[in-house]
């Protein structure tokens, strides 16, 4: 797949793979400003934790190339990246990344503008690429807990959509296959936003890797009937404590597993995991627009003026998880020590 998060340093231009239009089009969304960027995070036109911070980081790269250098630009750049930062509440990578770039900043010291503009492109590029390795990193750990010819559910979309390239979940099934293992996938479609059928469906087949789509609610049948062996999925933000929140469903997904005997795993880089929010009943759960439940496209499809629910993820506790796959290895339970140990390693 080429690169869906493109930055031309020449026009100062973030281009964007729009993920809204997927599978029909393939068109970029441009962000030129870091308002731009926001309205891209808030409306799904890029989604996915590690791949939204990446975006935050050119984010704040166009923050500093619209700053006027005069009195107070300063305060005024720092207040552009906290609203950055600040564009959605759940995935934790959003966050960690305006503050590794405020980081660079304070470590600089002071600069110009255009002095600034330049480390804060290193910076940023420097982070999409380490996204990148590390997808590939914790792929290969993961793909050890694949078996020639499991069939693996996913829920919602952890591939290259969702991080700088390669993907998490996805990550470990193309590892699993690239070390020759014969691999299917079954995608459960992930309503309401549809980012299975649309984007985990879209990925696998371009790659060549088998996948057919599921409802969300066949997934008990699925598994009843032993067509699922494992199930591999994303996170958005993973507790101190291994619990990890993911999209809408997972939870249940889990429950099933649980169920069903069918290991479980959560695939995720080191920059999901918040050691500063101790459970999941910390997370905060973000809530969308009622319209991507009452609507299929423009026709609505509930009665007007019944309210709906639409929590955009749910929160699976670390006693479902059978594994968490990182780019420093599968971390088992107990999870705090475990995960305590991978970040103390992985600090410089």
């Amino acid at each position: 797949m080429n690169a869906h998060i493109r930055f031309d340093r020449d026009a100062l231009e973030l281009h964007l793979l729009d993920q809204r239009l997927l599978p029909a089009e393939e068109a970029d969304f441009v962000c030129r400003t870091p308002a731009e960027v926001i309205t891209a995070l808030q409306d799904m036109v890029v989604r996915g934790a590690p791949a939204i911070g990446v975006t935050a980081a050119w984010g704040c790269v166009l923050a500093v190339a619209v700053a006027d250098e005069d009195a107070g630009w300063q305060e005024r750049l720092s207040a552009a990246l906290e609203h950055i930062a600040r564009a959605r509440p759940t995935a934790v990578n959003l966050r960690w990344a305006v503050e590794r770039m405020r980081a660079c900043w304070r470590a600089a010291g002071e600069l110009s503008r255009a002095a600034l503009l330049e480390r804060f492109l290193r910076e940023a590029q420097a982070m999409q690429d380490e996204d990148v390795a590390a997808c590939k990193a914790l792929g290969r750990f993961g793909a050890a807990c694949l078996e020639d010819g499991d069939t693996v559910l996913t829920h919602c979309n952890a591939g290259a959509l969702a991080t700088a390239g390669y993907g998490t979940a996805l990550g470990v099934i193309r590892a699993a296959v690239e070390q020759g293992k014969r691999i299917r996938v079954i995608a459960d479609e992930t309503r309401p936003f549809l980012q299975g059928a649309r984007l985990t469906a879209w990925e696998l087949q371009r790659d060549g890797i088998p996948v057919s789509v599921a409802c969300d609610n066949a997934c008990a049948l699925l598994m009843q009937k032993g067509l699922v062996q494992r199930v591999v999925v994303g996170a958005d933000r993973i507790a101190a404590n291994g619990d990890a929140a993911n999209k809408i469903g997972t939870f249940g997904v889990a429950l099933l597993a649980r169920h069903f005997g069918i290991p479980f795993y959560v695939a995720a880089p080191l920059s999901t995991i918040d050691p500063q929010t101790v459970d999941g009943a910390a997370i905060p759960i973000e809530e969308r627009p009622a319209g991507e439940v009452t609507h299929m496209g423009q026709r609505r499809v509930t009665p007007p003026d019944v309210p709906v629910y639409n929590f955009a993820f749910d929160v699976t506790p670390a006693a479902l998880i059978s594994g968490i796959v990182t780019e420093a290895g599968v971390l088992r339970s107990p999870y705090g020590p475990a995960i305590r140990a991978a970040l103390a390693e992985s600090r410089p």
